[in-house]
């Protein structure tokens, strides 16, 4: 017995030694491996950043749990393994699937409360067997840091879109959702933002609920350009205080001595987002004046800067054949009905794919927007988005009717499109005031910027939020047609690609690649693979038990 307890205890050592010293490794070296084509399962740089400079318990609630469609079983399955990445990278975070609904005593109270909180909830569809039911999902989660909260919507809804594309367009949004709303909780010194006012840009009230959804990020003020007149230096230096100017829609056109405040701005580097129109015409005209206006060119004294800048802004309209509806009053008196009708000055784009900014976004609803011209010159320019290829420019002086809209359009005029709406521009811009006379004298005048960016929309109303009851409504919401557009989270998209240090709005570029089961095929084999997954396991058992017999008789019996 000594003996051979001599002989295996080396054995033993050495393989107990083995084991210790495998564990010792992966305790202080471990590694997760992403063996996916597309490398969903990678976070980026930017959020493990900011994961890693989360230094108190950072807690997640997620509202997905419960009964739902399988297409929402895929995105909470999707959303628990991204936190499991998340919560490898930092032990700080900590998070729980919840059923808001759980409590089936008060429904109605639960669901009055989410909505006061601004969770809107999905209703979809479950189908078990030939039973079919209504069921309302809250996809969102609430991430909690200190004092701070933060809601993060897990659900992007794009219109037309089947239940399997808004699936995978959530699941490439979740990344970006949940580091974005990190990043807004460890925010410790906000950027400024400077709202221009005084040239007749739209009212507060109007662009209300997109300054709102800033306030989370950044810091808004407004600001004027009236003591130009009296103390432009004052003024120039309170302007480059900002980090951003943003320029909403304005009517009234910039002096000299104004322009050179705003040249100057860009010239040491402050970024700027311009939301332009160049014809003036409102709606509210149409309907108060017998249902026709007429469209002037509207001269904010800016095309000489734009020009320099690289780009021209065309005092037209576009008539595009793919658009939004406006709702008319059809039939006299008591008899007449509001019907949605297509206006072709409404165009509907699609923001084009690829970009920060514009990639995974709902269509946008444009109202009465300008062309623009793309110039020669070594700024970087990027479209953001076109008109359709159905469409076309009209000249200004010109009378607007809404009998257009009974009018059979000619579709051989629609034939040159994909027109440039809104133009992302980059690089070291050139003052419009080079080698010219100064309308005032600043200190540190620059004729070269140094590098920066700008983005020029030619659509003032893009920012523009209607309003019921004196109260703002959401912004890409249209009352009328109780239609949804992706205004605000393009907008933000701008923002936070002009501000972003951290490169967060990057993430938004990831592609993920989720496989589908095609439901048609489904309905029709599902007979057939239902008897093979049941018939074959014990069709194979019975010959398995036939031979094993066979054997054992063949060999046992004498």
């Amino acid at each position: 017995m000594k003996e051979y307890l001599t002989y295996i205890s080396p054995r033993i050592v050495i393989g107990l030694a083995l084991v210790l010293i495998v564990n010792w490794i992966s305790g202080i070296a471990y590694k997760r491996f992403d063996l996916t084509q597309d490398q969903r399962y990678t976070l980026s740089e930017s959020t493990v950043l900011q994961l890693q400079s989360i230094e108190a318990p950072l807690y997640i609630d997620v509202l997905l749990e419960g009964n739902f469609p399988s297409e929402f079983k895929r995105l909470q399955l999707e959303t628990l393994q991204l936190l499991e990445e998340y919560r490898a990278i930092n032990k700080n975070i900590h998070f729980n699937f919840v059923n808001p609904l759980e409590d089936e005593a008060q429904p109605d109270e639960v669901i009055k409360n989410l909505f006061q909180m601004g969770l809107t909830p999905a209703n979809v569809t479950v189908t078990e067997g030939t039973k079919t039911s209504e069921e309302v999902v809250f996809p969102w989660a609430i991430a909690n840091y200190g004092e701070r909260s933060v809601k993060v919507p897990l659900l992007k809804n794009k219109l037309g879109a089947d239940s399997d594309q808004r699936i995978l367009n959530s699941v490439q949004h979740l990344e970006y959702a949940f580091t974005d709303a990190i990043a807004k909780l460890l925010i410790n010194e906000k950027q400024k933002i400077a709202v221009l006012k005084g040239n007749g840009q739209l009212e507060d009230i109007y662009i209300a609920d997109f300054i709102t959804q800033l306030r989370d990020y950044y810091h808004i003020a407004p600001f004027t350009l009236d003591s130009v007149a009296t103390n432009p230096i004052k003024t120039a230096q309170q302007l480059n205080e900002f980090d951003l100017l943003l320029v909403a829609k304005p009517t009234q056109r910039f002096t000299d001595q104004e322009k050179q405040i705003l040249d100057q701005f860009t010239m040491h580097g402050g970024k700027s987002l311009w939301l332009l129109d160049q014809v003036t015409i409102e709606m509210d005209s149409l309907y108060n004046q017998s249902g026709k206006t007429i469209a002037f060119p509207n001269d904010l004294n800016t095309n000489d800067m734009f020009f320099r800048y690289g780009i021209r802004m065309n005092p037209n309209l576009v008539n595009d054949l793919y658009c939004t509806q406006i709702v008319m009053a059809m039939g006299d008196g008591s008899q007449s009905q509001y019907n949605p009708v297509p206006w072709r000055y409404y165009p509907l784009v699609t923001p084009i794919e690829g970009h920060p900014i514009t990639n995974n976004l709902d269509y946008l609803w444009l109202r009465f927007a300008n062309s623009i011209d793309l110039l020669d010159n070594d700024i970087k320019k990027t479209v953001l988005f076109t008109s359709s290829p159905l469409s076309k420019t009209e000249g200004t002086p010109e009378e607007i009717s809404l009998n257009s809209i009974y009018q059979q359009p000619d579709r051989e005029s629609y034939k040159n499109g994909n027109l440039p709406l809104a133009v992302l521009l980059e690089g070291s811009f050139t003052s419009v005031f080079k080698n010219r006379v100064k309308p005032v004298q600043l200190p540190q005048i620059k004729e070269e910027s140094i590098p920066t960016k700008m983005i020029v929309i030619a659509d003032g109303d893009l920012i523009k939020n209607q309003v019921s009851q004196g109260r703002p409504l959401e912004l890409g919401y249209d009352k009328w047609t109780n239609n949804f557009y992706g205004n605000k989270e393009f907008l933000r998209n701008c923002v936070n690609y002009l501000l972003d240090e951290n490169g967060l709005i990057n993430i938004r570029t990831k592609e993920i690649q989720l496989a589908f089961l095609d439901k048609e095929k489904v309905n029709t084999e599902k007979n057939h693979w239902k008897a093979l997954n049941i018939g074959l396991p014990l069709v194979l058992l019975l010959l398995f038990g036939i031979v094993f017999s066979f054997i054992r008789r063949k060999k046992y019996v004498l």
